[in-house]
Formats: C-alpha cells, structure tokens, sequence
C-alpha cells in the first residue's frame, strides 16, 4: 500500500522536542497536558462535581493523563473512542536511601525499573528527574539535564573474555551510578535536588526519582531517514495520541467521544492507580457518562459501542538477527504503524479490531504492517488486553516498528510518528 498522507517533518521535530522535555513519566503528562491546554481543553480534579458541558477537559494523577472531548448534541449513551498509551519507561530510579558509595567514591543507590537493557546505561551520561513532594503535600517537578552520573563498565583489561563470553552483569553489584568523590554524606542528594529546585533545606519530604540519559534525540543515517532517541516506547505513542486528540476535537460532527488515556507503570505490570490495570480510566468514563445526565444503562451501552487502540511501540525486523523474527512478517521503520496480533491475547487484537484500524488507515491515508511474534520466541504484551478484559471494551493492539526496544535509546523510522498520528486523529474522529 501506497502512502497518500504528505510526510509531515515537523510532527518529528516536535516529537524530539516532546521526548527532551520529557525525562519522567511526571513531565510528559505536564507536557501533553499543557498541549491540550492550548486546544482548549481544560483541567478537572477528581475530588471535585463534574459537569456535563460539551468541550475538552482532561485529569492529571501522577504520571497519568486521561483527557476526552465531548462534542455538541453528545448524549450519556454516546461511544467513546480512546487511543491508549503508557508514559513510563524502563530506566533506574533512586531508591529511598539513595546516598551510597565505596573506596572513595560518592554513589547513588538505584532500583531497577522494568525490563531494561542494562548494558544500555554503560558509560552514558545521565541526568536526574522525577518529581518530589514537599512537606505541604504538594508536588514540584525536578530535571537536572546535565551530565551528573555514570555508570563505569569495567575495562576490557580486568575483564578479559568479555567479547567472547558476553557481558554479565549484576543488577545489585554493577549498576550503581557514581557521581563524585568523597565520604558518603546522608542526606547529600536530597539536599542537591532541593537547592537544584529552589526550595528550602528540609522541604521535601518524598521523592519519585530517576535517571535519564542527556543525550537529545538527533536524526540518523545517510538520509536523515531515522530518528534516535529515548524513551520512544512509549512517549511516542503518547505524543501522537496527544497531537490526534487535539486534531479531533477541533472537528465538527464528531459521532463518538474521542479519549486519550496515558497510563503510567505499563512496564511493571499495570498495576496501581495509576495503571491501565487500575480503576483510573472506567471511573472518569463512567463520571463523563454520569455528569451529561446519563445512568447504569446508558453507561453499559457506551461502553459497549467503545473501541480502544492501545498504541505501542513493536518490534521491526532486525538485519543482524532476522531469525528471531516471524519469517513472513517483517515490519520495516517508515512502512507505518503496525498492528500486532497473538492468538494468545498478549495483544487483543481480533478481526474485528483490524477491520477498524485498516478504516482509519485507509481514511487517513497511511500505509499499515502487520506484527506477529515467532512461535518460538515468547511474545510481549501491552495495556490491551488488560483494557479490554477489565472494562469489556473492543480493544486493538497497534504501535510504530522500532529498534532497540527497552534501550536507554531506541531507534524509529523518521516518517512513522507522523503516519501514526494521522492514523490515529482519522480513529479518533470515528
């Protein structure tokens, strides 16, 4: 299939600016919130009545955003539409005693987060972000961009048959960033952070901390035809998401209730209220049908009339080791999105949910691939089956092909964030 959509470089310059400003799952909904501010839609608190007017509004818990659209003439029963996504990815984050060290030098204590490719953080320059809460019980956002740790990979000299053997490494022993001289002090990188933040000696009282990479995402190759850069799954899922949301709800005659629901902890499991495995989406659904006047049944048919693409990264065929993949799927970076299916329900994906996604696709102009695992090699998952298993809502498994998943930096097809958005503002409009 032949691309009709014009490729769009500035959605791509704007996704490296999205990923560079978004250094923890906390940032990057601040981001796409902000975003949706300037399209006019409006921040609601959970603790707070719901009204039912017609427009754009959107909640922020965590690193977690869900953010809907109800158009005029919306009754309680109206479907939603939802493109579903995740804001974290897997990293180090500071444990709760961070300040550590040995022989001299200053470290930081660091949990491993997720499914990370360890050896990815080797002699990489790395910055800190993440939020704290102060005393007040309020929350300020930290980014320290700048080199301010590494981790050291042992020299080839004291580790002789490491290109023979392969690198072994011990998540506890090898992988705690230095990022000084000096005797361990207690209580040194909070204090850092505070004075990092503008905030007085003492105030924070809590802290959601991680390391980030400080390199910026860059084009790559011969025709400038790749983009590199960190945390794309899945930050470019949630920022396509974000541009197609905006897009939609400045459309006229919208059938359905188009909704974006970035979820955080996709990467450990889902589960907390922050997860997709959580309450947080089926309640604001449920408040939206709620607040228009709606009840139990108007709630239980709109459901039932609701589609969901959950929107992750996949992997594209890899040309040193094309044996791991599936000989007759072999989805390529610039080819569009892809939809990903596994009879075993890792993606929720049916023929039903592929007839939906070739629409959009179809509609918006956009070539499309297929993802399916080889029988050999276990198969990931994402937040679609959970979606559609917990809120019985028609769910389809989709994302853009990438390299070097689950690296601190990972590798996409420049022409694909573009593709996606377009696929997925065309979903959106039902």
């Amino acid at each position: 299939m032949s691309t009709s959509v014009r490729f769009d470089r500035g959605h791509t310059d704007d996704l490296m600016s999205f990923l560079a400003a978004s250094p923890s799952p906390y940032h990057a909904v601040a981001n796409a919130a902000a975003r949706l501010e300037k399209a006019g839609f409006r921040q609601v608190v959970e603790t707070d009545a719901w009204d039912g007017e017609a427009g754009g509004k959107y909640v922020l818990r965590g690193g977690a955003l869900i953010a809907w659209y109800v158009p005029e003439g919306a009754t309680p029963a109206t479907p939603f539409r939802i493109v579903g996504a995740h804001t974290d990815s897997p990293n180090l984050r500071v444990k709760p005693i961070p300040d550590t060290g040995a022989r001299g030098w200053r470290q930081i204590a660091v949990e491993i987060y997720g499914g990370t490719l360890l050896n990815t953080w080797l002699d990489r320059d790395l910055g800190l972000s993440g939020r704290v809460t102060l005393r007040d019980g309020s929350h300020r956002l930290v980014n320290v961009d700048r080199p301010l740790l590494r981790v050291p990979q042992l020299a080839v000299h004291l580790d002789r048959s490491v290109n023979a053997d392969g690198l072994k490494l011990d998540k506890q022993r090898h992988m705690t960033p230095i990022w000084g001289l000096g005797e361990v002090q207690e209580g040194g990188l909070i204090s850092f952070v505070e004075e990092e933040a503008g905030l007085n000696a003492g105030e924070v009282r809590g802290w959601d901390l991680m390391v980030h990479s400080v390199e910026p995402p860059a084009y790559l190759g011969r025709d400038q035809e790749l983009v590199a850069g960190p945390r794309m799954d899945n930050l470019l899922s949630v920022h396509a998401g974000t541009a197609a949301l905006a897009a939609a709800s400045a459309q006229d005659g919208l059938s359905c209730i188009p909704v974006l629901a970035a979820f955080d902890h996709e990467e450990n499991g889902s589960q907390s209220d922050t997860g997709a495995d959580g309450p947080l989406l089926g309640t604001v659904l449920e408040r939206s049908v709620f607040a228009r006047g709606g009840s139990y049944e108007d709630r239980a048919r709109a459901f039932a009339g609701t589609v969901c693409l959950s929107s992750d990264t996949g992997h594209a065929v890899h040309p040193n080791y094309t044996e791991r993949h599936e000989p007759g799927h072999h989805p390529m970076p610039n080819g569009g999105p892809i939809l990903k299916v596994n009879v075993n329900q890792r993606y929720a994906t049916d023929g039903g949910g592929r007839a939906v996604f070739a629409d959009a696709c179809e509609r918006a102009g956009v070539p499309w691939q297929t993802f399916v695992s080889n029988n050999s090699m276990p198969c990931g998952t994402t937040i679609g089956p959970i979606t559609a298993a917990r809120h019985g809502i028609t769910t389809v498994d989709i994302g853009v092909a990438i390299l070097s998943m689950h690296s601190a930096r990972e590798l996409c097809g420049a022409e694909d964030p573009h593709l996606l958005a377009a696929a997925l503002t065309a979903f959106l409009e039902g």
